[in-house]
Formats: structure tokens, C-alpha cells, sequence
């Protein structure tokens, strides 16, 4: 899990501590911190720069020659990015800056032309090219029109960060979400976090009036709720968007997709997006895979499913298995207008099974397999809701379509401080334990030798 220092502040109080410090309080308190990355690398002297001429190089057909204002004056700059062109925003790097891997930008003669700096990518920046919104992935990185010329870059690009890979442990699901870092993080320096505040305006269409539900296999799937957003479009998602998921290690595609994803990395729920007009049916049903069944999944692989496996269908074929990936035949795409989003409680082990069965493990699946908070459910697809009818337009419609038999009721556990001593091998006094216990917001009480 990739926790980016900035992004937490969102949700708590780090109280200033310094990144390596918190990272040492988290280590301490029971989850080590593999790894403290400076996003900005050290790296100065990277600024917005507006491209006002772009010329193609009289020996060189591959380089561009690019008349560039950085904000203090316009400045000639080579470049051999094939998407360069008039007009855009872009990253530059100034003479005396140094990029990640040791790069010096000085000043330079390219085939005759003079160039003053270097236009980057984001792989320059040190962004895994996995990680690049494709639409950049063989160039240069091109920022909002709006961006002021001369700004510094990093600062734009959410550089100026800290993040902190945490090497979670299968029994530490809780810990596989931004809010559950804050959480943890809560308790150790006994603050109170802040949840998303979620608030919107819903048309006078209901959910139920244009989306069917069905689950025909309860044990499987025990809760399962779909929104409707109509009128959406789409388009890239805004920047600050597309930086935490990259610090978080996901990369942007849409802006509904990455609602979808940030909500995932927000609260640990999985979420899928489904283009309502592409279900033709106007209708989910949740079943077991026929033996044969086959799936075209966003991977682009066709898959073969068995009678085991759970699947997502329209009542008629296939359009995501279950927990795991989403179909190619109902993917958002450019021309998508409405959106259903998707979010259940799907079984551990029947998640964990049809993955290992087709190799497939995604940050789903990953999720699912281990637990899901089966009260966030409902609270990241209001979330989510929320993010695409901000960011892509969306009109929502009222409510939801629910389908709920899970138990969500609170397990009592009695315990004597007797026990955890001796399981823990250690002395930890009954009052440290109630200190505990309070810091992490669980309901308790203290009688007769015991913890209720």
C-alpha cells in the first residue's frame, strides 16, 4: 500500500511530524514501513512553461524547435516529443536543474539550433511509465490550459510529496485504504479523524425506474447496491485526480474510471463502473457462471469460465466477473452518457478461488479476497456518486438499487487482560489496554477482571 503524506492530511492531523517520523511511529506501532520516496526527487528549477512557436527542425525531422515562455522570458528549447505542438502547457526544465537519475539540463546546441533547457515527460520525473495516463506515454506530458506559465511544476504536479509504502500482512486489510492509514494513524497520535463529507443533488428519476436487480446466489453476494448517473462525459480527470492515483500507484484513464479507482484507494472498497446503454437489458443479475461461459475481460484476454465462479450479467451474458475484473462488452468509453456504479460484498473465498483460477489478481480482487468493510459499502458508492456528478457532470438519479441479507450486526468479544499477556508474551497493564481500546474507537468496558 502507497500512502502519500499529502493525501492524508486530508483525513488527519499529522500534528507536522516528519515523514520519517511518522513512518517510525507507524513501524512501531505494528506496521512496518518499507519505504520512505521523496516524490520531488531533489529535483529545483522545474517550471510551467507555455509553448508559443513550434517549428520543425530544419535538420532534424524528428525535433521540434519550440519557442517557450517560462514567466521570466521566452526561451528557445529543442525538442523530440512526437505530441509537441503550439499552444500547450507544458513541464521545462531549466538550465541547472537535475532530474532524477543524475540528469544535468544545461544549455545546449542540438544540430545547429540552441535549446535552453529540456521539455519533459513524466517518466523524466521519475513516474513509472506504467504508471503515465496513456495518451503521454510516448511523449511529453501536456498540462491544463489553465496553468500559469512559470509555476513551479512539482507544485502543480503534486510532486512535493512524501509517500510511504507500507509492507501490509494478510491479517492488515483494514490498513489497505486511505482511510484505514488515517485511522491507524489516529490512534497513534490520539486524533480524531475526518471522514469525506458527502453531499448532493439527485434528479427527480429514480434508480429503480431504469436498472433491475437480481442475485441469484445470496451466499456468494449478500449485498450488492448499483447507482445511476446519467449524463455524463467523459473526459481526463482533473490533475490533482490523476497525481494521487499515481502516487498511490494507478493510472489514470477517464475521469469515471478514476472516480471509481479513487474511491477504492479512499475507503478500500472496490468499485466497478458499467456503461448502462452497452447492458442493452436495463438489468444486473448476479449468478453463478454456466461451465463454458465465456468472457472478454478489460484486459483485452477472453476467458473461459466454470460453474464455480460468480459473474455479473445484464440477464443475459457475462459483463464482469465478480469481484475480480470487469467485462470489454460494458466498458465506460468515450461515447458513454450513463454510468451504473457497481459496489457489493462479494464472499472472501469465492473472490480468492476465481482468482487464482484465471491468474488474474487485481487491487479488487485483492481486496475482496481478504474482507471488505461491509459498512462502507453503501458510503463509497455515495462517494463516488458524488466525485463523477462533480467531475464528469453526472445527474444522479434517486437512490439506489439494493439487494441486502449480509449481517452487518457487531461481534462481542470477552477477553481478561490475563490472556493477551500471556498470548502476547509480554506485560501490558490493564490501563495501557483501556488507552488502547479508547484510542482506537472501539466501545468497551472494564469489569470484574475482564474486557466486554
Amino acid at each position: 500500500m502507497l500512502v502519500s503524506t499529502k493525501w492524508l492530511a486530508d483525513y488527519i492531523d499529522t500534528k507536522g511530524l516528519d515523514p520519517a517520523e511518522l513512518a517510525e511511529k507507524i513501524t512501531r506501532s505494528g506496521i512496518e514501513v518499507d519505504a520512505v520516496i521523496d516524490r520531488s526527487h531533489g529535483m529545483t528549477n522545474v517550471v510551467v512553461g507555455h509553448v508559443l512557436e513550434c517549428e520543425k527542425h530544419p535538420e532534424a525531422d524528428k525535433l521540434s524547435i519550440c519557442q517557450v515562455d517560462v514567466g521570466e522570458e521566452v526561451t528557445q528549447i529543442i525538442c523530440g516529443a512526437p505530441n509537441i505542438a503550439k499552444g500547450q502547457k507544458v513541464i521545462v526544465a531549466r538550465p541547472g536543474a537535475v532530474l532524477p537519475g543524475g540528469m544535468k539540463i544545461k544549455k545546449a546546441k542540438l544540430r545547429g539550433e540552441e535549446s535552453n533547457g529540456m521539455i519533459c515527460s513524466l517518466q523524466e520525473l521519475a513516474i513509472e511509465g506504467k504508471l503515465v495516463p496513456k495518451a503521454y506515454a510516448e511523449g511529453i506530458y501536456v498540462l491544463p490550459v489553465d496553468t500559469q506559465a512559470g509555476a513551479d511544476a512539482l507544485e502543480v504536479l503534486g510532486l512535493h510529496d512524501t509517500v510511504l509504502e507500507l509492507g501490509l500482512t494478510p491479517n492488515r486489510a483494514d490498513a489497505m485504504s486511505m482511510l484505514g492509514v488515517a485511522y491507524e494513524v489516529g490512534a497513534i497520535l490520539s486524533e480524531d479523524m475526518k471522514y469525506p463529507e458527502i453531499t448532493y443533488s439527485t434528479s427527480s428519476e429514480s434508480a429503480e425506474n431504469v436498472l433491475k436487480l437480481r442475485v441469484e446466489d445470496m451466499d456468494a453476494n449478500p449485498l450488492y447496491i448499483a447507482k445511476v448517473v446519467k449524463n455524463v462525459k467523459i473526459g481526463e480527470s482533473p490533475l490533482w485526480l490523476q497525481q494521487r492515483l499515481m502516487a498511490a500507484g494507478v493510472r489514470p484513464h477517464n475521469n469515471v474510471v478514476d472516480v471509481t479507482n479513487y474511491v477504492l484507494m479512499e475507503y478500500g472498497q472496490p468499485l466497478h463502473a458499467f456503461d448502462y446503454d452497452r447492458l442493452q437489458t436495463g438489468e444486473i443479475v448476479v449468478r453463478a457462471a454456466r461451465q463454458g461461459e465465456k468472457i472478454t475481460t478489460l484486459d483485452t484476454q477472453e476467458r473461459e469460465l466454470a460453474s464455480h465462479q460468480l459473474v455479473i450479467t445484464n440477464g443475459q451474458e457475462a459483463v464482469a466477473i465478480a469481484g475480480v475484473m470487469g467485462g470489454a462488452n460494458s466498458e465506460v468509453h468515450e461515447g458513454t452518457t450513463t454510468v451504473v456504479i457497481e459496489s457489493a460484498y462479494f464472499k472472501p473465498a469465492s473472490v480468492r478461488q476465481t482468482s487464482k483460477d484465471h491468474n488474474l489478481r487485481s487491487d479488487a480482487s485483492s481486496r475482496f479476497e481478504k474482507g471488505v468493510d461491509p459498512n462502507r459499502v453503501e458510503a463509497a458508492a455515495e462517494r463516488a456518486a458524488q466525485l463523477i456528478a462533480e467531475l464528469a457532470g453526472g445527474e444522479i438519479l434517486q437512490g439506489s438499487v439494493v439487494v441486502d441479507e449480509l449481517d452487518k450486526s457487531q461481534k462481542e468479544v470477552v477477553v481478561s487482560p490475563d490472556f493477551i499477556n500471556n498470548r502476547l508474551g509480554m506485560k501490558i497493564s490493564l490501563e495501557d489496554m483501556t488507552s488502547i481500546l479508547s484510542r482506537l474507537k472501539f466501545e468497551f468496558e472494564a469489569a470484574n477482571g475482564l474486557l466486554y
